[in-house]
């Protein structure tokens, strides 16, 4: 049968990224001592050349099914290259969400509960070069400092969404597996949360965050700051879901990266 899209196109005109996105497909994550089923949602570009009229779509669906029902951070280097392979091109970037959990354990009554967290891969190869990325998302507690010192008893506190978006070099393309991630952004701010606490971990928690206040700046300096120690390129974001304003309180910064 006739390739249509394996045409010469005579307009000159290069195609930055062309491809599939929000195709789900099963997967498991797996990483270290993370080994989780779930539905992955993928995507797949590639850089056209000026002189191809298309790109195979169908191949990218086939790449995900045949590539990547195992999905582990440290192997999409190696899919770039069968992709680039399968599809015919010199530049393929491939993004990958998935949901996880990780199991934490309450301060006081030592019970079990898995806390939430979002994780997005990203790996890309242009000129022979390859880009990765990793980006956890989770929450966490914050008491503001302000409302702390000017009240008489009693302190403003809210849940705290942080992502931490990390990048990879030649040497180290994966440089913050996502259970170490998860854990930096747990030891900032307030306090953790944690999905299922009694009576006493209630409690600890509450005391906990009134001990260690954090405003929104606080929290993605620490963040930082432990990603510079490591010597990490980053981008870290936090949004204060405000509990006595209308607004949320939003902050982020880039280190190693270029800003966006």
């Amino acid at each position: 049968m006739i390739d249509i899209q394996d045409q010469a196109d005579h307009r000159g005109v290069a195609i930055d990224r062309v491809g599939i996105s929000e195709h789900r497909h099963p997967t498991c994550f797996l990483d270290g001592d993370i080994e989780q089923p779930g539905m992955g949602t993928f995507s797949i570009h590639v850089g056209l050349p000026e002189d191809r009229r298309g790109t195979h779509m169908s191949r990218m669906v086939e790449l995900v099914a045949d590539h990547l029902t195992i999905l582990d951070p440290r192997e999409l280097p190696v899919f770039l290259k069968e992709a680039s392979s399968k599809l015919d091109v010199l530049s393929v970037r491939v993004e990958a969400s998935i949901a996880l959990a990780i199991e934490v354990v309450s301060p006081v009554s030592k019970r079990t509960s898995w806390q939430s967290l979002d994780v997005t891969l990203a790996a890309e190869v242009s000129d022979n070069a390859v880009t990765t990325t990793s980006e956890v998302t989770t929450a966490i507690t914050s008491l503001c400092p302000c409302s702390k010192a000017i009240s008489d008893y009693g302190a403003h506190n809210q849940r705290s969404v942080v992502s931490l978006l990390t990048v990879g070099t030649a040497d180290s393309p994966y440089p913050l597996p996502v259970d170490q991630a998860f854990a930096l952004i747990r030891r900032t701010g307030s306090s953790p949360v944690f999905p299922l606490i009694k009576r006493p971990d209630e409690r600890a928690v509450t005391m906990m965050a009134f001990d260690k206040p954090a405003f929104v700046e606080d929290i993605v300096r620490d963040v930082s700051l432990e990603c510079r120690t490591a010597g990490i390129p980053h981008r870290v974001a936090v949004a204060n879901i405000e509990s006595i304003h209308s607004h949320d309180a939003t902050a982020s910064l880039s280190w190693g990266i270029e800003r966006r």
